[in-house]
């Protein structure tokens, strides 16, 4: 996955296995989350947005087929985030419900899923809305808290509880977040997202302001 080419052929294996009428469920979501790897690393915009809106539609082929397991409603949730991510936050209100939805069904069915991926993405979404719309850095803090329950070794989890640390002007608990980031090694299939982390743990511990200052 550190290489977009590799993660687009592993995205044509999936929908060859889909064709052959193999686990349709497993193909929809693997689809979902290779959609949403991929429009997460696509220089371009429109070819951004375009991943995500599949990512989204794969991950509504999986819900249809198994609308009580996770795996579905986990990834239709992260690519319906991203997608408003890229069109932009007061462009994406409408998004924030379903994404709600689909997340609050993954903590109802398996809380743990993904190392506390649910309660990852209801931070960030609480973290990036403005006040007006329900946004919150309290409810920030308490979500991403409760997935570094589930997953302490999660790269994405502790850079975004530095970020909310941040924005709650508690600058050492940002600090040490960023610090035990840098520290990680990680599981094989996720040392592509951890070694982005980290390089971004790195620059802001050196450009922030405020861990610049005594």
């Amino acid at each position: 996955r550190a290489d977009l080419a590799k993660a687009k052929e592993a995205l044509a294996k999936f929908q060859e296995a889909l064709l052959k009428g193999e686990d349709k469920y497993a193909a929809y979501w693997k689809m979902s989350k290779a959609e949403y790897w991929i429009g997460d690393h696509e220089p371009d915009d429109k070819a951004k947005k375009a991943a995500f809106q599949m990512g989204i539609y794969y991950g509504k082929k999986a819900v249809d087929l198994e609308a009580e397991k996770p795996d579905g409603h986990y990834w239709l949730g992260v690519n319906y985030g991203k997608y408003g991510e890229a069109k932009g936050v007061l462009k994406s209100l409408s998004l924030v419900k379903p994404i709600k939805a689909a997340m609050n069904k993954v903590v109802e069915l398996d809380r743990s899923y993904e190392m506390g991926g649910a309660d990852r993405v209801l931070g960030r979404v609480y973290f990036k809305l403005p006040g007006f719309a329900g946004g919150s850095k309290d409810k920030s803090l308490e979500h991403l808290l409760k997935s570094k329950e589930y997953g302490p070794n999660d790269a994405l989890t502790r850079m975004y509880l530095a970020d909310t640390y941040l924005a709650k002007d508690m600058v050492e608990e940002a600090r040490a977040e960023l610090e035990y980031l840098l520290g990680m090694t990680s599981a094989p299939e996720d040392e592509a997202e951890t070694k982005e982390l980290q390089e971004q743990a790195k620059k802001m511990l050196a450009e922030k302001k405020e861990f610049r200052k005594k």
